[in-house]
């Protein structure tokens, strides 16, 4: 008889600790699956203002390396960058803070990224627009809103809204669909007009976003743009997005909380299936025995009991996965998206898959000094 029907046939016999197994493996994967989902979706926010975009290189100032936290360029670095070799394009962008007044009375923090017109190099993306043309924020006072950000901006974000940013009147004329910031909404405009709310000269900007020649290897023009200009520091997006998320996460208590529910997640689960799998072990006592009686070496037990901890966590894994899935379609009705990625899913199955074994040794443990002729007696 093999291994694996042999495994079954215990797993079968007892169905209530079985059961018992596979819903703590249930549980821990659901916890890590969860809280994995919910810092992806996090972090995106951190680093949304890079992710809509249009830019191969960040021009910003040499002291930030958060991109939520940048500080002031004067307007000529951006033609001081155009005149560096491999440069193809490069437009400024202005980012400004203001407070929303809505007609219902309702007030609210407002980041406004002002970009040129009519091509809006940082954003949004027509692929991210729910209602309206990226080509109606060149309307007059024309600014968007995110649908996922309705209840916090005063209960709308449809085209037409009419709002005040800093005492000024505003017209919302493009709806998105999640584009939300790390804080305040976000809204995009045009540079002039984010310069007009935010109340900031003609000669600041933020950063330059650059876009290289064809042909050209980024890393290079990045060498030549920090090697040439003074006072900036040239990132490529990836990168500047990594850095912007090692700031956040080491500045605030996420990493630390979601790491925690995480690591409780894991040691709960060990011993949860560990105990259980025990208990079943006690109850089993005659039947290994019986095992050894017939010639069953302690290897072969030991390939019994890793191959029960396996079907126990494969079952699991599954399960958790299906509900992963049944929360994450609807939590993203709220704004919450998140999508975790082959290589965490299988990073999350091999975790389980060790728990499980790990957590085998209990049983080992006991079955090891059972003694054939114990069945016996």
């Amino acid at each position: 008889m093999s291994i694996l029907k042999t495994a079954f046939q215990f797993i079968r016999f007892d169905k209530a600790k079985s059961i018992g197994v596979t819903i703590g493996i249930v549980i821990s994967t659901f916890l890590i699956g969860q809280q994995l989902g919910i810092l992806n979706f996090l972090t995106g926010l951190m680093v949304t203002t890079a992710t809509n975009a249009d830019a191969q290189i960040w021009v910003i100032d040499s002291s930030s390396k958060d991109i939520n936290q940048l500080g002031k360029l004067d307007i000529k670095k951006m033609n001081e960058v155009l005149s560096i070799t491999g440069v193809k394009e490069a437009y400024p962008i202005v980012i400004a803070g203001g407070s929303a007044t809505y007609k219902n009375g309702a007030t609210a923090g407002l980041l406004l990224i002002g970009s040129d017109s009519p091509t809006f190099p940082a954003g949004p993306k027509p692929k991210n627009i729910k209602k309206g043309e990226i080509s109606d924020l060149q309307k007059d006072l024309a600014i968007s809103s995110d649908f996922f950000d309705t209840e916090t901006l005063g209960g709308s974000t449809t085209p037409g809204t009419m709002l005040e940013i800093n005492g000024k009147r505003a017209v919302i004329e493009v709806q998105t669909k999640g584009v939300r910031g790390f804080g305040a909404p976000i809204a995009y405009t045009t540079i002039e007009r984010a310069r007009y709310f935010g109340g900031i000269p003609s000669t600041i900007i933020n950063a330059v976003l650059v876009n290289c020649k064809k042909g050209i290897v980024v890393e290079d023009v990045v060498s030549n743009i920090n090697r040439t200009l003074s006072g900036v520091c040239a990132w490529r997006a990836d990168d500047l997005k990594d850095s912007t998320i090692a700031v956040v996460l080491g500045s605030s208590g996420i990493a630390v909380s979601t790491g925690s529910l995480i690591i409780f997640a894991l040691i709960s689960g060990f011993f949860i299936i560990g105990l259980t799998l025990y208990s079943s072990a006690l109850d089993r006592l005659r039947d290994y025995g019986t095992l050894k009686a017939i010639g069953a070496k302690n290897g072969y037990i030991r390939k019994l009991i890793l191959t029960q901890a396996l079907l126990f966590a494969l079952v699991g894994f599954v399960l958790a996965y299906i509900l992963i899935e049944l929360f994450r379609i609807g939590v993203a009705k709220t704004g919450l998206i998140f999508n975790l990625s082959p290589l965490t899913l299988f990073g999350m199955f091999v975790v389980i898959v060790l728990i499980s074994a790990g957590s085998s040794a209990f049983a080992l443990k006991r079955i090891k000094s059972v003694e054939p002729a114990s069945v016996f007696r």
